[in-house]
Formats: C-alpha cells, sequence, structure tokens
C-alpha cells in the first residue's frame, strides 16, 4: 500500500528532468512578471502625485492579493493536477507547468463577470470609497483573512475552499462595516445576491457527487477494460489511451479552473487599483468614439424613460445620497427616480461630449465611475417596476450594459500576474492535496476511471457556472466527485477524512466571517 512518501517519491521526476521543468517554469514567470510590470509602470506613468503614499499602498496591496492567488493554488489548482500526478501520467513538474499554462489559457479568455459578482456583495458605500480608510481596511482584512483560513486549512492537507473563504470573509467586512457604522442606514451584506452565490456554492458539490457517481457507473456498464478500473502500480504509467484520458480531463480541469477561481482575486486587485491609483483605473479607457455617442444617445432617452416615474416631482439635492439611500433599502423612495434621473444626466455631461473615456480629466476620473456604479445598481430597481414597455426595459438594460464596460474590466497584466501566481503556489503546494486525494477519501485507492469520472464532471460543472457569472468551489466539486466515485464503486468511504473535509467546509464560513470582520474593526482604526 503506497505510503504518503512513496506517493511524492513516485511523483518526482528525475533530477535532471526537475531542473529542465524548473528552468521552463523560471523563464515563464520571468517574461510574465516582465510583461505584468512594464504594463503596470506605463499605466502608472499618466498618475501625477506628490506623495508616495499611493504607490506605496498599491505595491503592499498587489503583494497581498497576488498573495492569495499564490495560497489560492496550494488548493485548488492542486486539485486539478492531482488525479495526473497520482496515476504517474505525468511527472509532477511537468503536470504543474501543464496545468498551470491551461489555468493562464483560462484566466485569459475569462470575462471578468464572476470576478465582479464576488465584488457586487460588499456593501455599497464601502465600494464607492475603496480609496478611504475604510476601503483599504475592507481590502487588506478580506485578503489576510482568506490567506490565514487557507494557509491553516492546508498545513492539515484538508482540500479547503478559497471561494468560500473569500465570500466568508466579504460577509464578515460587510456585517461589520454595519455593526460599526456611525450613521444610521449603512448596508452590510446584499443577502439576495450572497444567497444566489451560495446556491452556486452548495449546489455544486452536491451536484459533483450524484454525477460523477453515476458516470462511474456507466462507465463500468459500458467500457470493459479491466486496466481503467485499477489503482496505479508503483511508478508504472497507465496504458497511453488512459494515460490520454487523465490529461485530457486535467487540461480540463485546469482551463476551468482559471476561468472561475481565477477571476477571484481579480475583482480584489481592480478595487485596489482604483481605490489608489483612480486616474489610471477607475475607468475602461479603450471605451471610445461611437461607443461614447452611444452612450450619450441612450442616457438622454433612459433619462425619458426614468421620469415616466417621477411624477412630476422636483428634487433638490444631492442625487447621490438620494440614489445611494434606495440602493441600501434596496426599494424605490419617492425622490429616487428624480434623482437617478439628474445623476445619469450629470454623467453624461461629464462623458457624453469627450472623444472616449480615457479624456474624462483625471480629477473627475473617481467621481464619474462613482457615478456610474451608483446608476448601475438603482436602475433593477426602475426594472422591477410593473408598466414598463419591451422597449423602456431594453433601453435600461442598454444603458446598464455599457455602464458596466465603462467600469467593469481587467486588464490583460491583471490577468498573467493572477494566472502566475495560482502556477506558482501549486509548484509549492501539491503534495499535500495530490494525497489527500488520491489516498484518504475512499477506503481504497483511486483508480483510473474514477480520477477521469471526477475531473470530467468537475470541468462540466465549471464551464456551467461560468456560463450564469457564478463561483464555485473547484475543490469542493472535484473531491465531492472523487466521493462519488468511490461510493459508486463500492470502494467505501473514509469516514475520518469526509469528517475532517466537511468541518473544514462548514467551520469555513464562520471562521473566515470572525477573522475578517475582526481585521476590518481593527484595521478600520489603524487607517
Amino acid at each position: 500500500m503506497q505510503t504518503e512518501a512513496a506517493v511524492a517519491t513516485a511523483a518526482s521526476p528525475s533530477q535532471g528532468s526537475g531542473r529542465i521543468f524548473g528552468i521552463i517554469f523560471g523563464l515563464i514567470l520571468l517574461v510574465g512578471a516582465g510583461y505584468a510590470g512594464l504594463h503596470l509602470v506605463d499605466d502608472l506613468s499618466i498618475v501625477r502625485s506628490h506623495s508616495s503614499t499611493p504607490f506605496i499602498l498599491l505595491g503592499v496591496a498587489l503583494l497581498i492579493a497576488l498573495g492569495f492567488e499564490f495560497v489560492n493554488g496550494f488548493h485548488d489548482t492542486a486539485n486539478a493536477v492531482a488525479t495526473v500526478i497520482y496515476t504517474h501520467s505525468l511527472p509532477a513538474n511537468l503536470a504543474v507547468i501543464w496545468s498551470g499554462a491551461f489555468n493562464f489559457l483560462g484566466v485569459l479568455t475569462s470575462s471578468g463577470a464572476v470576478a465582479f459578482t464576488v465584488v457586487s456583495l460588499l456593501p455599497v458605500e464601502l465600494i464607492l470609497q475603496v480609496g478611504s480608510g475604510a476601503g483599504f481596511a475592507m481590502v487588506f482584512s478580506l485578503l489576510l483573512a482568506a490567506i490565514l483560513w487557507n494557509l491553516g486549512t492546508w498545513y492539515f492537507g484538508l482540500p479547503n475552499s478559497s471561494s468560500h473563504t473569500l465570500i466568508g470573509s466579504i460577509i464578515g467586512v460587510g456585517l461589520a462595516n454595519q455593526l460599526t457604522a456611525v450613521k444610521t442606514g449603512t448596508s452590510g451584506v446584499d443577502w439576495n445576491a450572497a444567497i444566489g452565490v451560495f446556491k452556486g456554492l452548495v449546489f455544486s458539490p452536491i451536484a459533483g457527487f450524484i454525477l460523477a457517481g453515476l458516470l462511474m457507473l456507466i462507465l463500468k456498464s459500458a467500457v470493459k477494460i479491466p486496466a481503467l478500473y485499477r489503482a496505479p502500480e508503483g511508478n508504472k504509467p497507465p496504458p497511453w489511451p488512459i494515460r490520454a484520458l487523465l490529461v485530457l480531463t486535467c487540461t480540463g480541469v485546469s482551463f476551468s479552473h482559471g476561468s472561475n477561481d481565477g477571476q477571484k482575486g481579480m475583482g480584489l486587485i481592480m478595487l485596489i487599483l482604483i481605490g489608489t491609483v483612480p486616474t489610471a483605473y477607475a475607468l475602461n479607457g479603450a471605451v471610445s468614439g461611437g461607443q461614447v455617442q452611444t452612450f450619450h444617445q441612450v442616457s438622454v432617452q433612459v433619462q425619458q424613460v426614468i421620469n415616466t416615474f417621477d411624477h412630476g416631482t422636483p428634487f433638490t439635492g444631492d442625487p447621490r445620497e438620494a440614489v445611494t439611500r434606495s440602493i441600501q433599502q434596496h426599494a424605490m423612495q419617492p425622490d429616487t427616480a428624480p434623482a437617478l434621473s439628474q445623476l445619469i444626466g450629470k454623467i453624461d455631461q461629464q462623458v457624453g461630449s469627450r472623444s472616449s473615456l480615457r479624456a474624462v480629466p483625471q480629477e473627475q476620473m473617481g467621481n464619474v465611475r462613482n457615478d456610474i456604479y451608483l446608476a448601475n445598481a438603482a436602475i433593477p430597481l426602475v426594472l422591477a417596476q410593473p408598466g414598463l414597455t419591451p422597449d423602456q426595459t431594453k433601453m435600461l438594460t442598454t444603458w446598464r450594459g455599457l455602464g458596466l464596460k465603462a467600469t467593469q474590466f481587467i486588464p490583460p497584466w491583471v490577468k498573467v500576474a493572477v494566472a502566475l501566481a495560482l502556477g506558482l503556489g501549486t509548484m509549492v503546494g501539491w503534495k499535500r492535496i495530490v494525497v489527500t486525494v488520491g489516498e484518504k477519501i475512499g477506503k481504497e485507492h483511486l483508480t483510473y476511471a474514477q480520477g477521469a469520472s471526477a475531473e470530467l464532471i468537475a470541468m462540466g460543472l465549471i464551464q456551467a457556472a461560468d456560463m450564469y457569472h457564478l463561483p464555485v468551489s473547484t475543490t469542493h466539486v472535484l473531491t465531492s466527485g472523487v466521493a462519488g466515485t468511490m461510493a459508486a464503486n463500492g470502494s467505501g468511504l473514509q469516514w475520518s477524512t469526509v469528517r475532517n473535509l466537511l468541518m473544514a467546509w462548514v467551520l469555513t464560513l464562520p471562521a473566515s466571517i470572525l477573522l475578517a470582520g475582526g481585521l476590518f474593526v481593527i484595521l478600520k482604526h489603524m487607517f
């Protein structure tokens, strides 16, 4: 029976091969870091600041954010390579580089929608004031809490969910913000959005268990290849068709992981960039020409639509405060429609006549972004009103889409940096998770068919979640899939490991909520 040491030894390639793989990864790391660094410097070249403080904060926050993705690599990306390493289908270092390459492609081709779904759970006033002391406390507490909990579970070899950790941290910050606010009416957690995210996180492992078990039963009845249902023997790789299947499923899970999990840190990195250097990152400079003109035309029409709900009510005061209040209370107030119409008019005045969003004066960029964010968050309240015609609904939805394009964007260098951090984390931390997945979930060692079934289902579920812009946990989906194949195969489950996994899953939310909430209170006073 293979021990942990035997798995580690069997998974390791020769010293010469390891050196070659190390050199290849080192070159990829250098090129990627150089690309990200050069583009960051180029973006910051337009920033005019007499203080070095924003740049110091930016550097520290980016290091912590990439540290979160690095630790994420311990957990989630390690699951993607677990089966090919455990079954000796690929040498460990080659498997990690292969997985890292497809993680990289997955991150690069992602839309960023999952990233902003996660960020939207944060209290609206903290997002609007991300450059303030409270905003920095929010970002640092989120990231530090997620890193601390992930490191703790990794130390004990538990495939914990980085998704659960991050979302628990967001809830902790929201609750702490609500409980410690001086002003009344401060928003906490957007529970409607949170429940939608929870559904994806809870449903996906259950689906992984059931579907992977069913696929295993179908394979056993339809594919009569005895070697497919055997556990790895020593250092011997499986027959080439099985090997190709396992490499294919590893590739699919790695790409899917990059396209979903890789986005979670990207949203926080964008908050950091917007908060520290809004001049460079508050608005999407790629929006130009005809798009800006379209934005102006749609803004005029949307004001006309919204004005049908104001019933001639005059509005005086700050429209931002009125719109923020309606968002916090999740309902249209008597002054919401005229305030929102006025706010969209102000946005149009600042943007509609420009050649591009990059042409907006630097001192106005942060405010314009916040105004667009507020209007975008308030439009669903208007869409929920009865009596809207299809054309009016389309117009409001179009404006919202244009607003999202102006404010929700991720520069390519951010994607490159996140992909590299994920890959580097996998290089360092894969062994503990591989042994847990391969040997400690079932009473028998993982067979080739079980590994392929679990990874095929994980790949499909993650891609489906991407379509609906929902974050899911690669860890939960894959480990529950392995458990499902063990149950379907009659292999039995090691209940001590299953109990530990469930405890890690159950404790993750309350632990990360308490950690992040406590850190937020402390850091808010410090900043």
